[in-house]
């Protein structure tokens, strides 16, 4: 793959390459929000993903690339839990050595989950950042191959899959509201709508707790942020000083970047619950939470909402669905 632009050509590739580890997932119409929003709302859902969230897409492409060498070694990755769980159950079936480094600031259950897949957890420093820092150090130390959260060509395609996938199931899509925090996501299925056509809207929505995409755009270079407690952990953590592809591709296809509140992210929650039975975790409940509540403006008309993951312990997710009743 060229390391100096990501193409169709390269989600194609990652497409056939990841087929037998990610899973293609529905594409449902959501009759209540299209009801309130008064144009056709499907919901992409990820949180069916094996894993339980799109991360598996890009961590599979990634590690399925590496050579022999680089497989021997072992791998390494830092995360906030989609992604390393991702990399755990993929180097498994692989039968790669994975290490994952997290902040101590993760629940204790997500790194339960991922020892569980047989990955070494190496829990180090106040935040995302800190455990990244650690992580690079161990790469020089021990010669592991670092898998990308997100920064990554391989990655990027891989989640790009998500947007081949939508162009086949709604050829019509106009307008397409997907999560953003390292922006892997975005950035790999805003390559795959423009290059299909250029005028689909891209919206990217972050949570208003150091939402660092969004405050980099803003600043014209990536920054750094103190993290803060949030329902989105999934979206905590930084996109790199160094950043060498994600914030370029979504500064250049990238239409609009909205930021959601917690009580916001909760209504997003207990409405997937509420009205589709869909167990969704907060970062992946953003940009439902934004359609809710028309963060986002004109809607275009037809809008395709990615739910991203459903990794979210359920008495929490209970408690939100019963006290939003009235969504």
């Amino acid at each position: 793959m060229s390391e100096s632009a990501i193409t169709m050509r390269d989600i194609y590739k990652a497409r056939r390459r990841i087929a037998g580890m990610a899973i293609r997932t529905p594409l449902i119409e959501s009759p209540e929000l299209t009801q309130r929003i008064g144009v056709p709302v499907y919901l992409k859902l990820e949180n069916v993903q094996r894993t339980g969230a799109f991360k598996i897409r890009g961590a599979a492409n990634k590690l399925l690339s590496l050579s022999a060498e680089e497989r021997e070694r072992g791998v390494i990755t830092v995360s906030s839990g989609n992604h390393g769980r991702a990399v755990a159950h993929v180097a498994r079936q692989l039968g790669i050595r994975s290490v994952v480094c997290m902040s101590s600031r993760v629940p204790d259950h997500k790194a339960d989950v991922i020892r569980r897949l047989g990955a070494d957890v190496i829990l180090e420093g106040e935040s995302y950042d800190e455990a990244e820092r650690h992580a690079v150090r161990m790469v020089e130390e021990l010669g592991l191959t670092m898998i990308p959260p997100f920064d990554d060509p391989y990655v990027i395609a891989g989640q790009g899959t998500i947007g081949l996938e939508l162009l086949e199931d709604l050829p019509d899509v106009d307008t397409v509201v997907v999560p953003l925090s390292g922006g892997g996501l975005l950035s790999g299925i805003a390559l795959a709508l423009k290059s299909a056509d250029p005028g689909t809207r891209t919206v990217g929505v972050s949570m208003e707790r150091a939402p660092v995409m969004f405050h980099s755009l803003k600043a014209g270079r990536p920054v750094e942020m103190e993290e803060q407690e949030t329902l989105a952990s999934a979206l905590a953590g930084g996109i790199g000083l160094q950043n060498r592809y994600t914030f370029e591709m979504i500064r250049k296809t990238v239409d609009e970047t909205v930021l959601v509140s917690e009580e916001e992210i909760a209504d997003g929650m207990a409405f997937a619950l509420n009205y589709h039975k869909l167990v969704v975790e907060g970062g992946g409940a953003v940009a439902l939470a934004a359609v809710l509540h028309r963060k986002t403006q004109p809607m275009g008309r037809n809008v395709a909402v990615v739910i991203s993951g459903g990794n979210v312990e359920i008495p929490l997710l209970m408690e939100m669905a019963a006290d939003r009743r009235h969504l």
